[in-house]
């Protein structure tokens, strides 16, 4: 039998639309560095799907690690940190990128992966009302995910609160959308394009984990802060020769609705997967509504899976182990299915 693979969202190539375009196109010459008509026509159609004109810089980066050390780096001044999550990714899972570029992570307390407008308030008190604070590295940006690390999602009114904070220490406000998609397409969201460009200064709209052979799409709502953004991208050796590449796939997704399309397939896979799970009696352990879901088995029946199907390890908890089941505008309905019939197996093996 063929493994199955949910461990995440980037394990196959790319969505066959997208894969054709590149096809289609592999010959063609166009000039570098994103310079070219594509890389245009893209930004032009992300303009449009964000309700603005030609007021709004859009630059395209290789991948999210890569894009959330560049971005911080072009934003923040040498002595300045960036408050985020304590489960941030820019915190957790990018081996100190944002330190080696120079920066601290200034971590925030955090529930299901969100931070709160009230706890970036008292981080910026606690700075400002120190008398040491020359000493320290001062709060230069706020960090967040949309959807987290945990698959959480923030609501409007919590967007805008954040905003409204960050407006009031002029604190830009990053958003990383390496999963966008997913965020967009939940029944739970109330967040749109359109509202990512009035309630933040910069934000990605990801494409290796929505569709993209690679690529996310970096949009610069504050322009002022795009300022030599082209330069400080290609001293991070950010800046794609071959731009075109992704301007092709950008182009591409969101052309005929693709970008929502892979958004909402991805989330109906892990609907699907989650009815199921509550049939055999799994619950989650997150209440995450996008494309991520986190159960807990027992490590012995983790181990004995992870021969046919794979998850993501999340973490240890005594006996038992927490995983991450994620899924994807390509995730094949018979896959949930076979997934669900190898837990019900192992769950009939264990009540012998």
């Amino acid at each position: 039998m063929q493994k199955l693979y949910f461990g995440s969202d980037y394990q196959q190539a790319a969505h066959p639309d997208v894969m054709a375009r590149l096809m289609r196109e592999c010959t063609s010459p166009y000039p570098g560095y994103g310079t070219d008509e594509v890389c245009e026509a893209a930004r032009a159609k992300i303009r449009a799907a964000c309700g603005r004109s030609g007021d709004l810089p859009i630059h395209f980066l290789v991948g999210g690690t890569q894009t959330n050390a560049t971005v911080i780096d072009a934003v923040l001044c040498s002595y300045q940190g960036v408050l985020a999550a304590e489960t941030g990714h820019i915190a957790t899972h990018e081996a100190g990128a944002i330190e080696f570029g120079g920066h601290k992570v200034l971590p925030l307390p955090q529930k299901w992966g969100k931070i709160s407008a009230a706890d970036v308030r008292r981080a910026c008190e606690a700075y400002h009302g120190d008398d040491n604070r020359d000493h320290m590295v001062m709060p230069g940006m706020v960090y967040i995910s949309q959807p987290t690390e945990y698959g959480t999602i923030y609501s409007r009114a919590e967007l805008t609160a954040l905003h409204n904070v960050c407006a009031e220490y002029h604190l830009p406000l990053y958003v990383d959308g390496a999963r966008l998609a997913y965020a967009l397409a939940c029944g739970e969201n109330d967040v749109t394009l359109r509202d990512l460009c009035d309630l933040v200064d910069v934000f990605y709209i990801g494409g290796t984990k929505c569709g993209a052979l690679f690529g996310e799409a970096v949009v610069f709502p504050n322009a002022s802060l795009e300022k030599h953004f082209f330069t400080i991208t290609k001293q991070h050796g950010a800046l794609l020769a071959k731009g075109f590449l992704l301007g092709m796939q950008f182009d591409e997704l969101f052309s005929n609705d693709l970008y929502a399309r892979i958004g909402r397939i991805g989330v109906e896979a892990a609907d699907a997967l989650r009815e199921g799970l509550r049939a055999l009696g799994i619950d989650e352990v997150i209440p995450s509504p996008t494309n991520q879901i986190f159960i807990r088995l027992k490590s012995e029946v983790y181990r004995k899976l992870s021969d046919r199907a794979v998850m993501g390890f999340w973490e240890q908890d005594g006996d038992s182990t927490v995983v991450r089941l994620a899924t994807c505008a390509l995730t094949a309905k018979e896959d949930v299915d076979r997934l669900m019939e190898l837990l019900k197996e192992e769950a009939a093996h264990a009540a012998r």
